[in-house]
């Protein structure tokens, strides 16, 4: 051990207690002696390019491009996304693909290229192929979006012929292990966004991001990284056009950016870069061009649409790590009730389990954990239970002894069961990459829904083994089943919080079909909206995690993740009330609106707890969120249906304004409103760049023209939201009805919205209906564009908006 890890083994002991701290020294030492005995050392490497192209096959869709040392698939998908797969690498297997390759576009044509290599020419896209490797994709009109410089492999010395021919070809499309790095450029005026969720940003500057999904061991702060959930998807957006990149590949790796320079030396641009460096895999990538929301919406096509949350879920939810009981439980829910605020969900951390071990409950704190259920639910509160993967290795723990006769746990080289250190102790891990396992895990939740739970957040599942030293998750050695093929945790590890979304999501759907599973993990990867959403985990309780808390929801949604939210108020530590209320009122307008903190945290997250002001304030932000319930209800179906996200930068609908694409601070929430937060202490008054248009302080009534900057009121008891002259926004009546509240739109000049109802937690096929606000005289009028009736009440605002 160096010094840096002996102090991360003295704060581990600190954290968890001495027992656990000092097993954890002995997880960790076990670890580290089985992969220096399992893994293969390194010997000579040689380096490999693709060499120059020496011919061509077309293929329906594109063809393969042949180089002298490799060979390069290209495809365009009948969609328009374009597939590259080097060394033989084909889209499938995939962890991240919804489901069979998309047909490819027929009338795509692999022809020769002027300059001696090749392109691929397609109706929304065109490919170029350099004759040493180089790969280009432009608009149709000629723009080039990205270019990808020629890939270097290192592999082992003897993994080529003498005389230089690609014998290794295929070994990178079967999961091999050869490094390899690929460098692109981007346009100079380019910004880069996404790679999963990361506290800086939204907009990714200079550095170094790694792709390895990473439990931050407490309380994260900005300057973290990385955190928990982690993806090889780049959203890149300039004036040329927008393009999303994803590499499918779940090894560990680094991106490096480096955003480019107008006018650098001599007038020249210097462009944008990205290197992306793996430590083995395939090397192939997925490029899909157009507008943000085309991009979203083909994202989706591709790994699969966003789960969709029952309606409840987008309620407001209060979770708390150390709750006494089932009797504090019932007064928390009372005490929301009592002073008139309204509560969807209350969330049982571990604290909840007899022991810490998971599908169990305590019997003494939780005598009756069914009848509270039923009583919190006769009041419209649900409960949502904390799921951890780690599995206690006890005999006659009932979970363990399934699990053990099913032959369900991760194994080392040496085929022993893989034991690490976490909340229950010494604990084993399901191989979520099995579909065997899968379905015997995803029966478990049986007893999860005996118990009364409506919901589920999976925690812990990076996966996490506490170690004193080294990495605190499972041996980079150990086996997985990864659906037959076999491998190692190496690629076993990003995809593992992925696969035990899977197994809850359809164990869930199994065993209640008639409802819409409500899960949501911390650990993931690309696709993992499938089965449901994220949160922040533990962010620091301070302004920069307010900061971060939105960076995450942002990059989240645009790597296709729409429901996510943050800890309201921070994990650790305690938030001052002014710190506490900003967070409130930012979660108030994030698809996952739920307060927590940790056990040891100073204070409570109750509104209550921070003093009279606090609590008007906060009851005034709950009472909004209850009154655009039937907007969030709305985007929730059409981030199903398009996958565009709840939450979506300034720039959503004016890529081309760089303003816009350099604002952080603010968000649009659909298209209709855009939220304003106050992101720091004592700020009263801000600064807020506005889109094209008109927009109204929905406040005061006060218009502002965009684009530009204006300045705003933010008084502590609300954060401002405006707007958009024109939208038709569904809300909650006085009757508890929808009805429309309608912007009025700039004269001569019409509006729209779109309201899709949903009824509840089923699955019932939506209808959407659309709107459109147009002057008629002196008077707005909504109508169906349908020609139906409109069929709810209709309140128009912003008339007198000056």
């Amino acid at each position: 051990m160096d010094g840096r890890d002996l102090v991360r083994s003295v704060r581990m002991i600190k954290t968890v207690g001495p027992a656990q701290g000092l097993r954890s020294v002995r997880a960790a030492w076990r670890a580290r002696r089985a992969d220096a005995l399992a893994l293969p050392r390194r010997g000579a490497e040689r380096a490999r390019v693709p060499g120059p192209a020496t011919g061509a096959e077309p293929q329906p869709g594109g063809g393969v491009i042949h180089f002298a040392r490799s060979s390069l698939r290209v495809r365009v998908a009948s969609g328009g996304a374009v597939f590259c797969g080097w060394d033989g690498a084909a889209p499938e297997p995939s962890y991240a693909l919804a489901g069979p390759c998309p047909e490819v576009d027929a009338r795509a044509v692999l022809e020769p290229d002027t300059e001696g290599g090749w392109r691929v020419v397609s109706e929304r896209v065109l490919v170029v192929v350099s004759r040493h490797g180089a790969v280009e994709v432009r608009t149709p009109g000629g723009a080039v979006l990205r270019r990808e410089l020629p890939p270097r492999w290192w592999e082992e010395a003897d993994a080529s012929g003498t005389d230089g021919t690609d014998t290794a070809a295929g070994r990178s499309g079967g999961g091999g292990a050869a490094r390899w790095v690929q460098r692109a450029e981007v346009a100079a005026d380019a910004r880069f966004f996404g790679l999963g969720g990361r506290a800086h940003g939204p907009r990714l500057r200079d550095g170094v991001y790694r792709l390895w999904n990473t439990d931050p061991g407490g309380a994260f702060a900005p300057g973290d990284d990385p955190l928990s959930l982690t993806m090889p998807v780049q959203l890149v957006v300039a004036d040329a056009g927008t393009h999303l990149v994803f590499h499918d590949n779940s090894w560990d790796g680094r991106v490096t950016l480096r955003e480019g320079v107008e006018g650098a030396g001599s007038g020249h641009d210097r462009p944008g870069a990205c290197e992306l460096r793996m430590d083995g895999g395939p090397l192939r990538y997925w490029v899909l061009a157009g507008t943000p929301a085309r991009v979203l919406q083909g994202w989706t096509a591709l790994t699969g649409a966003p789960a969709l949350p029952p309606l409840w879920a987008l309620g407001p939810q209060h979770a708390r790590w150390g709750f006494a009981g089932q009797d504090e439980v019932r007064e928390v829910a009372a005490g929301y009730a009592e002073r008139g605020l309204p509560l969807s969900a209350v969330h049982l951390d571990i604290d909840h389990y007899d022991r810490h071990r998971v599908f169990t409950v305590d019997p003494e704190r939780y005598p009756d954990l069914p009848g509270l259920a039923r009583e919190l639910r006769a009041q419209g509160v649900r409960l949502v239970s904390v799921v951890d993967p780690g599995v206690r290795a006890e005999p006659g723990d009932a979970v363990y002894e399934g699990g053990a006769a099913a032959d369900a746990f991760v194994r080392d080289a040496r085929g022993r069961e893989v034991r690490g250190e976490v909340w229950p102790g010494e604990s084993v891990y399901p191989d979520f990459t099995d579909a065997r396992v899968r379905k015997w895990w995803g029966g478990l939740y049986a007893e999860r829904l005996a118990q009364g739970f409506a919901g589920f957040w999976h925690d812990m599942n990076e996966p996490v083994s506490f170690a004193a030293f080294g990495e605190r998750t499972l041996p980079r050695s150990a086996r997985h089943a990864l659906e037959g093929r076999g491998g190692d945790h190496r690629e076993a590890h990003n995809v593992y919080g992925l696969a035990m979304a899977r197994a809850g999501f359809d164990g869930l759907s199994e065993l209640r079909p008639d409802e819409r599973p409500f899960l949501f993990s911390r650990s993931g990867w690309a696709g993992l909206q499938r089965y449901g959403g994220s949160w922040s985990g533990e962010v620091a309780t301070d302004w920069p995690g307010l900061r971060a808390s939105l960076s995450l929801v942002l990059g989240l949604g645009l790597c296709g993740v729409p429901y996510s939210g943050p800890d309201t108020g921070g994990f650790s530590g305690q938030p001052s009330p002014e710190l506490y209320l900003r967070w409130f009122q930012l979660g108030a307008f994030l698809p996952l609106f739920r307060t927590h903190s940790a056990w040891g945290a100073a204070g409570r997250r109750e509104p209550w707890e921070f003093g009279a002001e606090v609590l008007e304030h906060a009851r005034t932000a709950l009472c909004e969120r209850a009154r655009l319930l039937p907007y969030f209800g709305t985007l929730g179906q059409l981030a199903r249906l398009t996958g565009a996200p709840y939450v979506r930068p300034l720039w959503w609908n004016a890529p081309r304004d760089r303003a816009l694409r350099d604002c952080e601070d603010a968000f649009l929430l659909g298209d209709a409103l855009l939220v304003a937060p106050a992101l720091a202490a004592g700020v009263t008054r801000r600064p807020v760049r506005l889109p094209r248009g008109r927009w109204y302080d929905t406040a005061t009534g006060r218009a502002y023209e965009g684009p530009g900057q204006v300045w705003v009121e933010a008084p502590l008891s609300r954060i401002p939201v405006l707007a958009r002259a024109g939208a038709v926004v569904p809300v909650a009546g006085a009757d508890g009805g929808t009805e429309l509240e309608v912007w009025a739109p700039p004269a001569g000049r019409g509006g729209s919205g779109l309201v899709v109802p949903d009824a509840g937690d089923g699955w019932q096929r939506p209808d959407v209906e659309r709107f459109v606000s147009r002057w008629e005289g002196d008077r707005v009028v909504v109508e169906r564009r349908d020609g139906e009736a409109v069929g709810y009440p209709v309140r128009v605002r912003g008339l007198t908006g000056g």
